[in-house]
């Protein structure tokens, strides 16, 4: 104890040693505290900053390969009915009368000779932006009808069902290309097949959906920003 308080002594002056020597210990602990605190918001600025700079890489990088696709397939867009979303680089086949069978995953010979054109094309675009491509998604999407004689609810997993056998087939059949044999284990690591039911709608200005333009096929590009800003979090946590 007279260590850490000073040794007492008799009178006035040995109870001011004591208090001083409280007094020291508070400000030697107020000043461990301070350095924490410092060492704590400069960890947290250079996480921030660490943010920060994916976040912009992220939206350069965004806009690199909305334009190159942009760059590549501006001409066939039109015909095609197809469009390339900024935001979402998402690529979007909006005909349905060109893409499946009613009812069926089976592609139609339209659609097959635009996958064949657009398919080798759009992977050489995205082979310039493999480090930062977490996944490709290609999205089956329907309109939320199916027949009178089923509820909404049984509509849905029908839709469900119906939409996960349409990418599916989409993705098997451009695996299956002679074109893209040598790029066929980059395909199978990052390609995806997903079916979204009737769950993502188009809607018109309205409000009501668009049933039409519902019915779609989206190749989705999701880049690995999210992953890259995830892993600084748990590395500071």
């Amino acid at each position: 104890m007279e260590k850490v308080f000073g040794k007492y002594r008799a009178g006035g002056e040995g109870q001011e040693a004591h208090w001083l020597s409280v007094a020291d210990l508070m400000a030697g602990l107020m000043m461990v505290f301070m350095f924490i605190a410092i060492a704590l918001m400069r960890n947290a600025f250079q996480e921030r900053d660490q943010i920060r700079e994916i976040a912009v890489a992220y939206q350069e990088n965004q806009v690199a390969i909305y334009n190159a696709l942009m760059k590549e397939f501006k001409d066939d867009l039109a015909h095609w009915n197809a469009s390339i979303d900024r935001d979402s680089l998402a690529f979007r086949f909006k005909s349905p009368d060109v893409l499946f069978e009613v009812g069926s995953a089976e592609i139609r010979p339209r659609f097959k000779d635009i996958l064949e054109d657009f398919f080798p094309r759009y992977l050489g675009i995205l082979k310039g932006f493999k480090d930062s491509i977490d996944e490709v998604r290609i999205e089956g999407h329907t309109s939320s009808t199916w027949n009178q004689r089923v509820t909404d609810t049984k509509a849905y997993f029908l839709n469900m069902e119906l939409s996960q056998g349409r990418t599916r087939s989409v993705l098997q059949h451009v695996y299956r290309m002679p074109s893209i044999r040598g790029d066929q284990p980059w395909v199978q690591r990052q390609f995806a097949a997903v079916g979204f039911s009737s769950s993502r709608p188009i809607l018109r200005p309205d409000g009501k959906e668009d049933r039409a333009h519902s019915r779609r096929v989206t190749f989705r590009v999701i880049t690995n920003a999210e992953i890259q800003i995830r892993k600084i979090l748990e590395e500071s946590g």
